[in-house]
């Protein structure tokens, strides 16, 4: 037992000694990770990463088999990059077909509030309508609102109160409370 263990050579990983294995290696690594991969660039690379892992880990490293060492090092990142490519690949189609199905879905119920609103907005007395649409519609300012009115900026605040408690009560009949909050700060304060 005492004679193979001193029989198995360690092997130091020097400038030389890696570009020998690269010498001796590469082919062989790359022809594994083409058959794995299917891709010449991709298997160039995962050879590229197992060499240039093998010489970031010199100092640490030290072989017993080079040759195997490498082959199982290219055969474990060929795994990893198929794992991650079909990974990349499953999101990538989750997440495009939840985008369109949500993009559609949230236009929908966009529309439906939407309407909602404008239906509550057309339901207030005429000045706070009018009010409001100034405020909210052409972006006026309270000031600006009172000017074009002929009320003053203490009546405008009125009206716009007045105007989003009407809007909130009418919009709660069809969301539940944290929508309304949601489409109140979306559609009445920007």
């Amino acid at each position: 037992m005492d004679a193979l263990k001193t029989s198995i050579r360690k092997i130091e990983i020097n400038k030389k000694q890696f570009e020998e294995f690269f010498q001796l290696y590469w082919k062989r690594m790359f022809s594994f990770a083409l058959k794995s991969v299917e891709d010449e660039d991709d298997a160039k690379e995962i050879v590229q990463d197992v060499f240039k892992s093998l010489w970031e880990r010199r100092y640490h490293l030290h072989l017993q088999d080079a040759e195997r060492y490498l082959i199982r090092s290219v055969k474990l990142k060929s795994l990893e990059f198929l794992r991650n490519k079909g990974n990349k690949e499953r999101h990538h189609e989750v997440i495009s077909n939840n985008t369109t199905e949500s993009y559609e879905d949230n236009y929908i119920y966009y529309k439906e509030l939407k309407n909602h609103l404008d239906d509550a907005v057309e339901s207030l007395p005429r000045q706070c309508k009018n009010v409001y649409k100034l405020s909210r519609d052409e972006g006026l300012t309270n000031r600006e609102i009172a000017t074009n009115l002929l009320i003053t900026e203490r009546a405008v605040e009125y009206h716009i109160s007045k105007a989003l408690s009407v809007i909130k009560i009418k919009l709660k009949k069809y969301c539940n409370i944290n929508i309304a909050r949601f489409l109140l700060i979306t559609f009445l304060y920007f």
